[in-house]
């Protein structure tokens, strides 16, 4: 069985500045396309990894598979799955749900927004990892907004809670709103995994992580996955 490392970065470490101090790991957001490039190398060293391998992340359902020929980021997917060791896969949030799976010889990222909850993402990216790995698999959310903090109309909680029923919350307020980590948690077990573990850090209410529903402008924080060599 293959060692896997998995970890969620934070806001620290990085030489960022302004709205994205210090260690935002986006290109897409305004920040100094030099300082990402040295933010993103920083964890490529922490990884220990040979590459850290990025998307561009749609608010979709597709999922790329990345092996030894890969050349670089990938385009236009919301998750990742790799049987390669010594490469790192990373997803980018600032309020979407982080998701790390392992196996015994494979990993995956997901990027689990309210669209890719409702698109099935979580489910395309076990199914594509089930291709290279039949073995259990355990799973980690990462921190993002909760239901407490996700206030959303009331249309759209019925929208996502038609697809998802354990998305449906009700906020501090007393408003209408989506637990996207209950969510995300119902679909992984749904497809099998067993062994779930969600964070309890909510982002908009943790400064140590980048939030888009509580400053606007700001960087992404990363959940990453590896396969060690």
């Amino acid at each position: 069985m293959a060692a896997i490392r998995a970890t969620f970065t934070t806001r620290d470490g990085g030489i960022s500045v302004g709205p994205f101090a210090a260690r935002n790991l986006a290109s897409h957001v305004g920040d100094d396309p030099d300082a990402v490039a040295a933010n993103r190398r920083g964890l490529t060293v922490e990884m220990h990894a040979t590459r850290t391998v990025f998307m561009r992340q749609v608010h979709g359902s597709d999922v790329a598979v990345v092996d030894a020929r890969s050349p670089g980021d990938v385009a236009d997917v919301d998750a990742l799955v790799t049987d390669v060791p010594g490469v790192a896969l990373s997803v980018l949030v600032a309020d979407c749900v982080p998701v790390v799976i392992a196996g015994s010889r494979a990993a995956a990222v997901v990027h689990a927004g309210r669209r890719g909850v409702q698109q099935g993402i979580v489910t395309a990216a076990i199914a594509a990892l089930r291709e290279l790995d039949d073995g259990p698999l355990r799973a980690r959310l990462g921190p993002s907004v909760c239901g407490g903090c996700y206030e959303v109309p009331a249309a759209m909680q019925e929208e996502v809670a038609a697809l998802v029923p354990a998305a449906r919350a009700t906020t501090r307020a007393g408003t209408s709103g989506l637990d996207l980590p209950a969510g995300v948690t119902a679909q992984l077990r749904a497809a099998g995994v067993t062994a779930v573990h969600a964070s309890e850090t909510c982002t908009v209410e943790d400064p140590s992580y980048f939030s888009y529903r509580r400053d606007g402008v700001t960087g992404r924080f990363a959940g990453v996955v590896m396969i060690e060599s």
